[in-house]
C-alpha cells in the first residue's frame, strides 16, 4: 500500500481541545493560541463552535474569538480555513454572522450515542442539518461532516462499519465535501480501523474521507499510520493533545498534533507544519491551563 506524499492537518484544538477543560479561558488566550497554530503553518483551525453555552460553557465565547480574529491585528490569514462546528440553523446562523469560512456538521453512528449526546435519533439529527445545507448554497461555505462512535459505543459497545457508512453517504449526499470518521473512545486498533474505512469507502470515496482518533488506549498513531495506508490523507489532531472523551473513563483525548508531526516527519510525508513552532504552542496552551502536556513528543525533547 503506497502512503500519500502529502497531508493536511485538521487542528481541532481550539474547539475540541478546550471545550471540556474546566476552568475559564480567556478570549484572549484562545486567539492566541489560534495565532500561534497559524504561525506553526497549519492551515484549517477548528476555531470554535456555536452550539449552546447551557451545554458548552467553554464555547461561550466563540463569536468574540471569530470577531477578532478577523478585527485589524487579529491575525487572520486568508489562505487558513477557520471553522466552526453549528449544531443547528441558530448557530449556523451565528458563525456566519462571525465570518467563520467553513462549518461543520456532525452526527453519531450509535442510536444511543445520538440520543444520550443530543437528544434525538440518527435520522433525527441529519434532518436538523437540512436548513443549513439549502443555506450554504447561497453563501458557498464548504461543508465538513463529523461521524462519531464509528468503532465503538459507550452504552452500545461494537458499532456496525455498515451503520457508519450509511451515515457518511447521508452526510456526503447532503453536501459535506468531505466526512471525518471520529473514534470518539478510542478503543479502536488498526484492524478496526482498517475495517470501517475499508466499509465506507464502498460507498464514499476515500478521498473524501478523513479520520479523527482518540489516544484513549495508545492507540491514534498506530491507527492514523493504517488510515494513511488505506489512502487517507487528511487528520485532525490536537495541539498538546487536548481534548478527551467525557464518556471514557481516563480518555487522554485527541492525538496531539506535535507527535502526528513528527511520525509524518519520519515518514517523509508533507505537511506544512513547523515542529518547533506547533510544540511552542502547545506549552503555551499548557503553561495557561495549568496542566501537562499530552504530547510525548514535547515532553521527550523537554527533557
Amino acid at each position: 500500500m503506497t502512503l500519500p506524499k502529502k497531508v493536511k492537518i485538521v487542528e481541532v484544538g481550539p474547539r475540541d481541545g478546550l471545550q471540556n477543560e474546566q476552568q475559564p479561558i480567556s478570549t484572549e488566550v484562545k486567539i492566541e493560541l489560534i495565532q500561534r497554530l497559524v504561525g506553526s503553518g497549519l492551515s484549517y483551525i477548528e476555531a470554535g463552535s456555536f452550539v449552546n453555552p447551557k451545554w458548552v460553557p467553554q464555547m461561550a465565547g466563540s463569536d468574540e474569538v471569530f470577531q477578532g480574529l478577523f478585527s485589524t491585528g487579529g491575525g487572520f490569514k486568508p489562505d487558513v480555513t477557520y471553522a466552526a462546528l453549528t449544531p443547528n440553523y441558530q448557530g449556523f446562523e451565528r458563525a456566519v454572522s462571525s465570518r467563520a469560512n467553513e462549518v461543520a456538521i456532525f452526527a453519531a453512528a450509535s442510536e444511543s450515542f445520538s440520543q444520550k449526546n443530543i437528544n434525538c435519533s440518527i435520522s433525527e439529527s441529519l434532518d436538523r442539518f437540512t436548513p443549513i445545507m439549502e443555506a450554504v448554497k447561497s453563501t458557498g461555505l464548504p461543508v465538513r461532516g463529523y461521524i462519531s462512535c464509528v468503532v465503538d459505543c459507550p452504552y452500545e459497545g461494537e458499532v456496525d462499519p455498515n451503520k457508519v457508512a450509511e451515515v457518511a453517504l447521508r452526510l456526503h449526499e447532503m453536501g459535506c465535501y468531505e466526512v471525518s470518521l471520529g473514534d470518539t473512545t478510542g478503543v479502536g486498533t488498526p484492524g478496526s480501523i482498517t475495517r470501517v474505512i475499508e466499509t465506507v469507502a464502498e460507498s464514499v470515496s476515500i478521498h473524501r474521507l478523513a479520520v479523527h482518533l482518540h489516544d484513549t488506549y495508545g492507540q491514534a498513531l498506530a491507527n492514523i499510520y493504517a488510515s494513511l495506508q488505506m489512502g487517507i490523507d487528511v487528520v485532525d489532531s490536537s495541539v498538546a493533545g487536548l481534548g478527551g472523551c467525557p464518556y471514557a473513563k481516563g480518555a487522554s483525548g485527541n492525538v496531539a498534533t506535535e507527535d502526528l508531526v513528527y511520525m509524518l516527519n519520519g515518514l517523509g510525508i508533507e505537511h506544512g507544519v513547523d515542529l518547533d513552532k506547533i510544540m511552542a504552542a502547545g506549552w503555551f496552551i499548557t503553561d495557561k491551563l495549568g496542566r501537562m502536556n499530552g504530547s510525548k513528543v514535547a515532553a521527550a525533547l523537554a527533557k
